[in-house]
């Protein structure tokens, strides 16, 4: 992942009490919110991420831009306290535009990601319009909509707002049923996380296509798969590090051992050809 400053939603709205993920939505959302971090500050140990939530009274800047993941946790522990309300949408994503501009690293790029689980009450037209500004400065909006959905709407606002801020590099909108799976598990196979090569849209044919993908799965289709194969080369990778450090410690150890070896054996012959010496000397005087 490139560098990034990213700025977080979470939706803490009466609606993420839900149980459709287990133990609710909130909860889901806080395991997410982890997977999204790590996966950032691992792609690129300068990126920074922010936290904000959406429901309540209204929008509320939790963390600011940190690489560090504890803040980010500490966030989200106080927000889990005060659940209720319903969800700003529109507010809140301007609110997070204006905490990116005061990123401190200006290469940054500048990064939106929402969770939606609770109606939006924000007018289509004026979602759109803010859409269009988001594009005109630079700014990628994803989307994470999940749970059983309560209001049809919610999710044709969602995507014309995604149809005008849609560039070549990022925004997505991404939709998730309710599932067993964990929340965070399916973002690591989205194109929130893995880019615009696992919207499985590419135009190639044939064999041709798969070649755009890691493993030649597309992540889309196939998403615990890719997730398995992912992690058993990260396995695999581990286990061969850890073999070439064992070796490098066994060689490192080896070579002490022939050093400390040659070092003995120097003073030991040194006092030998002393003991012959004074010998010698001695058969000498004795001789005399």
């Amino acid at each position: 992942m490139g560098l990034e400053a990213v700025m977080v939603v979470v939706d803490n709205s009466e609606s993420s009490r839900n149980g459709d993920y287990q133990p609710t939505r909130f909860d889901a959302q806080a395991d997410a919110v982890s997977t999204l971090f790590q996966t950032i500050t691992n792609g690129n140990p300068e990126s920074s991420v922010g936290l904000m939530s959406m429901g309540g009274k209204g929008p509320e800047v939790l963390v600011t831009l940190t690489t560090e993941h504890g803040k980010v946790l500490e966030g989200l522990h106080r927000t889990k306290k005060k659940l209720g309300g319903s969800s700003h949408l529109k507010t809140s994503i301007q609110v997070a535009a204006l905490a990116l501009k005061h990123r401190q690293n200006r290469s940054q790029r500048q990064r939106i990601i929402v969770f939606v689980c609770s109606p939006i009450a924000d007018e289509q037209k004026e979602l759109v319009q803010l859409a269009k500004k988001m594009k005109k400065g630079n700014t990628t909006v994803d989307f994470v909509l999940f749970g059983e959905l309560e209001d049809e709407e919610t999710q044709k606002k969602l995507e014309a707002f995604n149809e005008a801020v849609k560039n070549n590099d990022g925004s997505h909108l991404v939709v998730f049923p309710p599932s067993s799976k964990l929340l965070g598990d399916q973002l690591v196979s989205s194109p929130i996380l893995l880019g615009d090569n696992a919207d499985g849209a590419g135009g190639g044919e044939g064999g041709g296509a798969n070649e755009e993908f890691e493993f030649g799965i597309d992540p889309s289709l196939e998403p615990e798969l890719a997730l398995a194969l992912r992690m058993s080369m990260e396995e695999e990778k581990a286990r061969q590090e850890k073999k070439a450090k064992e070796e490098e410690e066994a060689a490192r150890k080896a070579s002490l051992a022939d050093v400390k070896e040659e070092d003995e054996a120097g003073p030991s012959g040194s006092g030998d050809a002393k003991d012959d010496g004074k010998k010698d000397s001695g058969d000498k005087m004795d001789t005399s």
